[in-house]
């Protein structure tokens, strides 16, 4: 079983700022978020725990209750260039329609770029697939992660929607790769 966590509440992910490259900490809200979640994790047993080396993914870990991490540059959030910093409404007043999954950003990631640091991740962790793996992260690349898991196209990754400090699992029914659980953020 693959585990995300979406990293807590920042001050950007309150606003709906698009946070990529900026490493900005965890809100007051976003540490207490990932201090709820340790209960529910701490019984389940992890061969692999792996972040992104963003200090909002290695503090909502560390709060969490993990401080035995493996930093994955590969599990950084999209580097959405000329975006960064903004809103899909701001976006959306600049290019009429915008959308990420769609538009994409400039001087930033195309979402194929995204996608090949996401397989790059499953392949590393195919190893250790009949062990639990446990990963946090930000909520772009996890969702695109997720596609790429269940074998879709990256763009399906608009459709599957992450909470901070929610709680998904990836795994299999029967002998085909599943989503067991998603967004979960009442634990």
């Amino acid at each position: 079983m693959i585990v995300l966590i979406r990293h807590g509440q920042t001050a950007w992910s309150q606003t709906g700022q698009h946070t990529g490259m900026t490493d900005i900490p965890l809100t007051d809200v976003g540490v207490e978020g990932a201090k709820r979640l340790e209960p529910y994790l701490r019984d389940i047993k992890f061969s692999r725990i792996l972040s992104s080396p963003l200090v909002r993914a290695k503090d909502t870990a560390k709060f969490a209750g993990f401080e035995e991490i493996e930093i994955d540059p590969d599990l950084v959030e999209w580097d959405y260039g000329d975006t960064e910093g903004l809103t899909s409404v701001e976006m959306a007043k600049k290019i009429p329609g915008w959308s990420l999954f769609k538009d994409g950003v400039t001087n930033g990631e195309s979402i194929q770029d995204v996608s090949l640091r996401a397989q790059n991740v499953i392949s590393k962790i195919e190893r250790n697939i009949d062990e639990n793996v446990l990963i946090f992260a930000h909520g772009h690349i996890l969702r695109i992660l997720a596609a790429c898991w269940l074998q879709q196209d990256p763009h399906f990754a608009a459709r599957l929607i992450l909470d901070p400090c929610s709680v998904s699992m990836l795994g299999f029914e029967h002998d085909a790769k599943a989503v067991l659980r998603w967004n979960v953020i009442d634990v």
